[in-house]
């Protein structure tokens, strides 16, 4: 057994940076991720990488591979399948293929049985690739927010609402600072279980989000790149993903 050079810590970052890039591939870069996944290719794979970047390529030639490797032939796939179901093929057998890296280098540098449940409850924080991917993360937020308070979905305008919000709270300046932390304590308890259809994080009080009103799912601005002075002008937000569908 080689020494451990790597913490619990160190795998989960992997995890993560891994995770982002495939989620990317699936949601705000699809249409580069579907073109390259030409059926008339030889077996692909889905590579996250740890840097959150992604790319498609064939398979290493070395047997057995050095580290697990993701489900060969998604290419193959692609045609024969509703776009929106293939993806949601490809996110299941991604997430396979990161909790397998995972104990792969957990067995690797030695872990023990703690070490072991420590990464694996970081990993279960966050929601699956194919849970971003379908939506049902969404829905899971939604369900909570409607269990523990009856004021209704989210408004699409939420983005602008935001903007408007903070130049409220500057106006206001002889308000007390228990009243601004209980503005801002209501405004997390709302909003603070939203995951950002881009890269799967959660909701943060001083980051700029917007949502999409084709598919409703939220992201953060730096995501998508929109800021807030631009959302001020768009009357109808598309993400990347629904801007780039087409028929098929």
């Amino acid at each position: 057994m080689e020494a451990r050079t790597r913490s619990v810590e160190d795998i989960f970052e992997d995890f993560k940076g891994r995770r982002s890039g495939i989620i990317k591939a699936l949601t705000t870069d699809v249409e580069a991720f579907y073109n390259q996944c030409d059926p008339e290719k030889e077996n692909l794979c889905l590579y996250g990488l740890p840097n959150e970047h992604w790319e498609v390529n064939l398979p290493v030639e070395e047997v057995p591979p050095e580290l697990p490797e993701p489900v060969l032939g998604i290419n193959f796939a692609r045609d024969g399948m509703q776009e929106k179901d293939w993806l949601s093929l490809v996110a299941v057998h991604s997430d396979t293929w990161l909790i397998a890296l995972a104990f792969y280098f957990g067995a690797r540098f030695g872990f023990d049985k703690t070490d072991r449940k420590r990464l694996f409850s970081m990993i279960n924080e966050l929601p699956t690739i194919f849970e971003v991917v379908s939506g049902a993360a969404k829905k899971q937020v939604k369900e909570k927010s409607s269990v523990s308070n009856n004021s209704g979905s989210k408004s699409k305008s939420y983005s602008k609402a935001r903007a408007s919000e903070t130049q409220d709270r500057q106006s206001k300046a002889l308000q007390s600072k228990d009243e601004v932390e209980g503005l801002e304590e209501q405004d997390y308890d709302e909003h603070g279980e939203t995951l950002c259809g881009a890269c799967g994080e959660h909701y943060g009080t001083d980051e700029f989000w917007i949502c999409c009103d084709i598919c409703e799912k939220w992201f953060h601005g730096k995501c998508v790149k929109i800021t807030p002075a631009r959302a001020e002008h768009i009357k109808q937000y598309k993400c990347p993903s629904c801007s780039n569908k087409r028929a098929r």
